[in-house]
C-alpha cells in the first residue's frame, strides 16, 4: 500500500500506517526531518519545484526524478507500506503515487487508476510534468496523461488529507 500525505503529517502518517520507506519531494530549502521509524537508506529525498514548465531559478521535475522514484519503489519489498509526501500532499506526491501504482500494475487501466485516485483524494492534482515523463518511461502512449487530465484539478485546499492507494 502507498500512503500519501503533506509534510505536516509525515510523522503521524508513518507511525499510523507502519511505513518503512518514505519518498519526500520538496523544494530546495524546505526543512525535512526524517521520522525516526524510517532508516536513512529507506528515505528518498528529492528537490524539485511543483511546476510543469521551465521557469528561471526553479528545478523542473524531469526524467532523472521519475527514474529515481521508480528505482526506489522497485527496491521496496512491499512487506510494509511506502509513504510519499510533498509540501501539501496534493501534486508531486499524488503524481508519484499514481506513477508507482501504474508501474506496479502494468495492465491496470490508467483512467480507472486516476478515477480511484480522485475518489480517495478529492484535492489530488497530480503534477502534469511528472505524469508526462512517467508516461513516456512506462510506454503508456499518452494514456496516463489523458487519464490525469480527465480527472481535472482537485478541490482547493491548504493541504491534502492523508490517504492510501492500493495497486
Amino acid at each position: 500500500m502507498i500512503y500519501v500525505c503533506p509534510l505536516s503529517k509525515v510523522d503521524e502518517t508513518v507511525a499510523r500506517v507502519g511505513a518503512e520507506r518514505l519518498i519526500s519531494l520538496l523544494t530546495t530549502g524546505t526543512e525535512m526531518t526524517r521520522p525516526d521509524a524510517i532508516r536513512a537508506e529507506n528515505h528518498l529525498l528529492m528537490n524539485m519545484h511543483d511546476i510543469s514548465a521551465e521557469q528561471d531559478g526553479m528545478t523542473l521535475p524531469g526524467e532523472a526524478h521519475v527514474r529515481r522514484i521508480l528505482d526506489f519503489a522497485n527496491s521496496w519489498d512491499r512487506s510494509r507500506p511506502l509513504a510519499i509526501n510533498c509540501y501539501a500532499g496534493v501534486s508531486r506526491s499524488t503524481a508519484s503515487a499514481y506513477i508507482i501504482a501504474a508501474a506496479f500494475s502494468p495492465t491496470r487501466d490508467e483512467a480507472e487508476l486516476a478515477a480511484t485516485l480522485r475518489r480517495l483524494s478529492p484535492s489530488a492534482t497530480p503534477n502534469p510534468r511528472l505524469i508526462a515523463v512517467a508516461d513516456q518511461i512506462l510506454g503508456r502512449d499518452g494514456r496516463m496523461v489523458a487519464a490525469i487530465a480527465a480527472i481535472g484539478r482537485g478541490a482547493d485546499c491548504f493541504e491534502g488529507v492523508p490517504f492510501g492507494l492500493d495497486f
